[in-house]
């Protein structure tokens, strides 16, 4: 398998697609692979996407814009053919409600498997991700109650209406915040769940950015240990280039982290660290427990501002507003980057992205930064 996943690794097919994507590459966990074979009956070799990308682009729209291109650039190069591909995007799958356009690629007779996805498609499987961590089963696989899946399916109906520029229907918005109250009380008192004290470990991304910084050659090929019962990851190394190291280093983290004992060792590859973090992002913790599935009005707010700003923009805005730097109290860039804001591995983008809404403001005085209090409202929406 590790193979398999080097191989896929010198993937240069998408080198000069113009538009903004997230992408990183992960190999399919053991536990998965085994949990497949056995709801599929199908043989190891039969399985189209132990090895695989998942790409992130802004809208459906772009998804079939990014599809064409690889399509193009898949017939100038002899290394890939697409064998098939997999729409979900208009009625999801019959299972889950899961929605995403799967491209199965060959190569040397090995098939590999892009996932690409719209924000909001990925806002929900991130979702889903989210909840089975919380609930204990794997619901994507169709584990646990029915019920907390048809609130899955539902959510992705509605979420579907709404990037097709529909409002979703009243009945709509009912259902899903009816089985949002019946779910919530399943989830609570399942027996499975252990991770109601779980949270997002800053230290860990710090320590990860350390790493990457020694080690800047590209693409990185990353090991993560994610603790079924604590709900986060508990290490992540970066794994050698070489085959038969990473063999040995993955064998040997699979021994010391088995699956009996509640955890799955993942390998991921990927350009930075946060990148990982927007394409992977319930293996960082997780941030809240009040609300175990969002209502549906809380739902549209949270993926238009993951669609908007990221992580790291929130946390600049945060930091400023809660040391009021509004209107003509300014920071310095330096300031808030290395002192307030040390932990935002996206700092220079975010803040970036924040300047082109007109939510922060540069001094041309002293070049500091400020809320823009013309915003305020709007600010405290992203709050």
């Amino acid at each position: 398998m590790i193979k398999l996943y080097f191989a896929f690794s010198n993937l240069e097919l998408l080198t000069n697609y113009g538009s903004q994507y997230y992408i990183a590459q992960r190999l399919k966990r053991k536990p998965q692979i085994a949990r497949k074979l056995n709801r599929l009956s199908v043989r190891l070799t039969q399985l189209q996407d132990i090895g695989g990308c998942r790409i992130i682009v802004h809208r459906n729209s772009d998804v079939d814009k990014l599809f064409k291109y690889l399509v193009d650039s898949v017939g100038e190069q002899n290394v890939f053919t697409i064998d098939r591909t997999a729409d979900y995007r208009d009625k999801g799958r019959d299972d889950t409600g899961y929605r995403a356009l799967h491209v199965i690629l060959k190569r040397s007779g090995v098939f590999l498997e892009l996932q690409i996805r719209s924000r909001i498609q990925h806002y929900w499987a991130e979702s889903i991700e989210r909840t089975s961590v919380i609930y204990g089963y794997h619901l994507k696989e169709s584990e646990g109650s029915s019920d907390v899946i048809q609130y899955f399916k539902t959510l992705s109906d509605v979420f579907f209406e709404i990037e097709a520029g529909r409002e979703p229907s009243v009945a709509q918005r009912l259902r899903v915040d009816s089985l949002r109250s019946v779910c919530e009380e399943i989830i609570r008192g399942s027996d499975r769940h252990k991770v109601f004290d779980s949270f997002v470990n800053e230290d860990i991304i710090l320590t990860l950015t350390a790493k990457e910084s020694r080690n800047p050659a590209g693409l990185n090929n990353w090991i993560l240990v994610f603790d079924w019962n604590a709900g986060a990851f508990i290490s992540w190394d970066i794994v050698s280039r070489n085959p038969s190291d990473a063999v040995e280093t993955y064998i040997e983290y699979e021994r010391m982290f088995p699956v009996e004992s509640g955890y799955e060792v993942v390998l991921v590859g990927s350009s930075e660290v946060a990148t990982v973090r927007q394409t992977h992002s319930h293996y960082f913790g997780i941030e809240s427990y009040d609300n175990i599935l969002e209502n549906l009005d809380t739902s549209i707010v949270g993926f238009t501002r993951k669609i908007d700003i990221d992580v790291g923009a929130r946390k600049i805005l945060a930091c400023m507003q809660r040391r009021h730097f509004w209107g003509k109290k300014t920071i310095s860039l330096d300031t808030l980057n290395n002192h307030f804001c040390k932990d935002v591995l996206t700092f220079n983008s975010s803040l970036r992205t924040l300047s082109d809404k007109g939510l922060v403001q540069t001094s041309p005085l002293n070049g500091g930064v400020s809320l823009n209090v013309r915003k305020k409202a709007e600010i405290e929406q992203y709050l």
